[in-house]
């Protein structure tokens, strides 16, 4: 698969993730949306490495993600994903987290906590 296809199959996964957050969100599965945009937003920011000519590593560290993507995109949208990882550097810990906690940690999330990650991730996604 060329770089632009695999691009496009991780965004339009990216989208179906965050899709399926929002509907857990509404139904009170709130742990289970946290794991839902951890993977929304880890897709999405391995597809505009991509679009960057980057080869994403095989990490699931967001901030790391982030990190690499404000260094590959070029001027404003560089600087734009550098202070999202800076202004959120807390939050998207706990997004990291709960890529670890959905399998083997017993950790419950409140609706006001997936409501805040939630409009984190939009944030990222829609300016991408």
């Amino acid at each position: 698969m060329e770089a632009r296809e695999e691009a496009e199959t991780l965004k339009r996964r990216s989208r179906a993730f965050l899709q399926t957050a929002r509907f857990q969100i509404e139904n009170g599965m709130y742990d289970l949306a946290v794991f839902n945009m951890e993977q929304a937003l880890q897709l999405f920011l391995k597809a505009k490495l991509l679009e960057y000519g980057v080869q994403y590593p095989r990490t699931h560290s967001i901030r790391r993600l982030l990190r690499l993507l404000a260094d590959a995109a070029p001027g404003e949208e560089g600087r734009r994903y550098g202070e999202l990882l800076s202004k959120y550097l807390f939050e998207l810990g706990v997004l990291e987290d709960a890529y670890i906690n959905a399998r083997y940690i017993p950790r419950e999330y409140t609706r006001e906590e997936a409501e805040r990650l939630f409009s984190l991730v939009s944030e990222i996604i829609s300016g991408g």
